[in-house]
């Protein structure tokens, strides 16, 4: 019987994450940033997400095969994209750390501390990023390796110490940048979407480990004569692809989250204002003007403006009397106080743009007190949506109560001391 084994790098060949798409992932990113950073180009923690988001960027454009191979032949020097991307990706590692040191501390942070860490970072990234191209100008690694090249030089004296330096300078700042977010994520007071967007990164960077875990042992392995190359030929980039589009996610969810939720709100609030907006426009026998171009706010303030401008005058029509049994029906009912008041003002609007309709000369006799109505325009609406409890409101408070239910009189002060 003929036994096959089982080979990893066959395995992970079918999970293969192209580098192309957490490129994709990280310019989708940097161009949703890009609008703000270049509206608030002063702002320094802006600018540093945008340059983190490029050297991403970088670092998977110029770390594919195909790139290694256009520069190696670009620069006529064999592997001359090994000290490129392992500058490129030293260089991302301290980037990160200094834009969680700002973005934690707070923009206008001077302490003495923060900017000690700052210096700190600055001044050791940069010197290993001098050491890794000394490194290599001392090695000697004639044959190209577009995708082993750590494990195939790992025996090679200063090619050695290089691929240890960038893997090592990567699993610190990949450290202490895990644990500076973790321990962010656990205060109190985040908003929601930076909460979610900061345990993306979280995961992201402790993603990572498994990347410098699997080029590691790899390395050591190579060194005790072993082989498990795989590790660091498939496992390791697919990794560090699937930990790219979470870290980029992570960037893109706080801002585009709340856009997005800002913008659902506008939409919601816009259709829900439409009952009431149906019913001003029958009275007014004109409609808020159609722009193409209006952006959702625009529209939500034209309609709002426009229920008020027609509700002002109308409100002289309105039977006080009549909206305030219906607020004590709605009472009785078992509603809410201030969904009762909502309901309320809408039976007594439905009634005064009847009462309009009978008399469209008239001006009214009333002179109540709009700042209550106008301010809830929005909860009226929504009680338009109900016509079946609007029906009952009404149909209670039109009916005669019996002398030993007679609900004492409500005044507006009454009405207004549920609020």
């Amino acid at each position: 019987m003929t036994t096959y084994a089982l080979n990893p790098s066959d395995l992970l060949s079918d999970f293969y994450i192209s580098f192309w798409i957490p490129t994709a992932v990280l310019s989708a990113a940097l161009a949703i940033k890009l609008p703000t950073i270049i509206r608030l180009w002063k702002d320094p923690l802006l600018r540093a997400v945008g340059g983190l988001l490029l050297l991403a960027c970088g670092v998977f454009v110029f770390c594919s095969p195909s790139t290694i191979a256009w520069v190696n032949d670009l620069v006529g020097v064999p592997n001359i994209s090994a000290p490129w991307c392992y500058s490129l990706l030293t260089a991302f590692c301290g980037s990160c750390l200094m834009l969680i040191i700002a973005w934690r501390n707070g923009l206008y942070d001077r302490s003495a501390a923060t900017r000690r860490a700052m210096r700190w970072v600055v001044s050791v990234y940069s010197g290993v990023i001098v050491a890794l191209w000394v490194l290599f100008a001392l090695a000697d690694a004639p044959v190209e390796r577009l995708r082993d090249l750590d494990t195939y030089y790992a025996n090679t004296p200063f090619m050695r110490e290089e691929i240890l330096l960038y893997l090592l300078a990567h699993t610190v700042a990949v450290l202490i940048t895990s644990r500076l977010i973790w321990n962010w994520v656990r205060t109190d007071g985040l908003d929601a979407w930076l909460r979610w967007g900061l345990k993306l990164l979280g995961v992201g960077y402790g993603v990572n480990l498994v990347f410098d875990g699997a080029k590691l042992t790899a390395v050591v392995a190579r060194w005790t004569g072993h082989d498990l190359d795989w590790l660091s030929t498939d496992l390791a980039p697919t990794v560090a692809a699937g930990s790219a589009i979470l870290i980029a996610v992570g960037f893109i969810l706080p801002h585009a989250g709340q856009y997005l939720q800002d913008r659902w709100r506008v939409r919601l609030a816009h259709r829900q204002l439409r009952p009431l907006y149906l019913l001003m426009r029958s009275v007014h026998g004109s409609r808020v003007p159609f722009v193409l171009r209006a952006t959702p706010e625009l529209r939500l303030i034209r309609r709002e403006t426009f229920i008020r401008d027609v509700l002002l005058p109308l409100a002289r029509h309105l039977d006080e009397d009549l909206r305030r049994r219906a607020y004590d029906a709605a009472l009785g009912l078992g509603h809410e106080p201030a969904r009762a008041r909502a309901l309320a003002a809408a039976v007594a609007i439905q009634d005064a743009v009847e009462a309009k309709r009978r008399a469209p000369e008239s001006d009214g006799s009333g002179d109540p007190d709009t700042t209550e109505l106008l301010r809830e325009i929005g909860a009226v609406s929504r009680a338009l949506r109900r016509p079946e409890e609007l029906e009952a409101v009404r149909a209670r408070a039109a009916a005669p109560a019996s002398p030993s239910t007679t609900p004492r009189p409500v005044s507006a002060e009454s009405v207004s001391a549920h609020e």
